[in-house]
């Protein structure tokens, strides 16, 4: 034989030398949840080793980040229920705790990236990320309110704002609301294909945004379906989205190189709480190794052309030096 793979699997530094797929620091984007209060700390009952923080503790666990060299954040708010309506009018109400967390975290760490999820369900009284009206989820009527979202989140000095309402249309519009007011530097990160997935149930846990009714089936993607995520990728960079994301991100490796394979914007893919879940429950029961298990998922997201991760895996790599 004159040809013998092996010969470049015989050494971990020949295996180095020939790697075609690498994972640093610059990929990773940190998911973290944010509640109101002082001195919060509290775990995610179905998300082991992620937490619930107030504004002061949320400022240490971007410091303690931003040492390890994860630069990116995408911040997500626990809020009352006392506070939630309709019409989510508190998620762009001055003052509300998601903008003083955005504020505060620019402002002490000017460096990091923050992003920031524009969508209704965590302020709605009804769960959904648009309008309830009559049991139907109005489209247009909801991008009044996602772009009133969007333009607090600049003010308040978001990097990238990362619609995940899968409304028609809303990437154009917040991207309209933004440049009319000045905010041409923002980047818009479009939540493209967000497929109606069973694997969001411990994100929702954590946040306690769960819809109070029916699915969100009329507006979140078919898992049925891949090339759907074309037309969603044409409208959206056409639009003028500067990212495209794939939510989630395991079950949707094709999705991803699809678009890969199509677009030159970025592609962002989101390792959701699901995903997370799963390893975590099967590396305590000793069924998985906890490191091998993770930085593989990591490198297939990056195989499948994902320039940016969302993972909630994103410090346990880094502070056990995986990558």
């Amino acid at each position: 034989m004159l040809q013998r793979p092996r010969r470049n699997r015989k050494s971990e530094v020949i295996r180095q030398m020939v790697q075609e797929t690498h994972v640093s620091a610059a990929n990773l984007i940190f998911p973290l949840f944010i509640v109101e209060g002082e001195n919060q700390k509290t775990e995610v009952s179905s998300m082991p080793g992620i937490y619930r923080y107030s504004i002061d503790n949320l400022l240490r666990e971007v410091e303690s980040c931003m040492k390890l060299g994860l630069k990116s954040f995408d911040l997500f708010p626990n809020i009352d229920e006392a506070l939630k309506d309709q019409y989510a009018t508190e998620s762009h109400r001055d003052g509300n705790l998601y903008l003083r967390a955005i504020s505060a975290v620019k402002k002490e760490f000017p460096e990091a990236c923050v992003v920031t999820d524009v969508a209704m369900d965590p302020y709605s009284s009804d769960g959904h990320d648009g309008i309830v009206q009559n049991g139907e989820i109005l489209n247009d009527e909801t991008l009044e309110v996602l772009g009133k979202m969007a333009l607090a989140h600049a003010r308040a000095g978001a990097d990238i704002i990362a619609p995940s309402d899968m409304m028609d249309g809303r990437v154009g519009y917040i991207r309209n609301v933004l440049d009319d007011n000045g905010f041409t530097g923002v980047s818009i990160m479009s939540y493209t294909a967000k497929y109606a997935s069973a694997f969001y149930g411990p994100f929702r846990d954590a946040l306690n945004s769960a819809p109070k009714f029916g699915d969100k089936k009329s507006y979140q993607m078919n898992p049925a379906n891949q090339r759907e995520a074309l037309i969603e990728a044409e409208l959206d960079e056409a639009e003028g989205a500067d990212f495209l994301m794939v939510k989630p991100g395991l079950p949707y490796l094709d999705v991803i190189q699809l678009l890969k394979e199509n677009t030159e914007l970025p592609i962002a893919a989101y390792n959701v709480s699901g995903e997370y879940a799963m390893i975590k429950a099967a590396v305590q029961n000793g069924w998985l190794n906890a490191q091998r298990s993770i930085t593989e998922v990591l490198l297939s997201f990056r195989r499948a052309g994902a320039s940016a991760i969302l993972t909630y895996h994103a410090k346990e790599v880094l502070e056990n030096k995986w990558l």
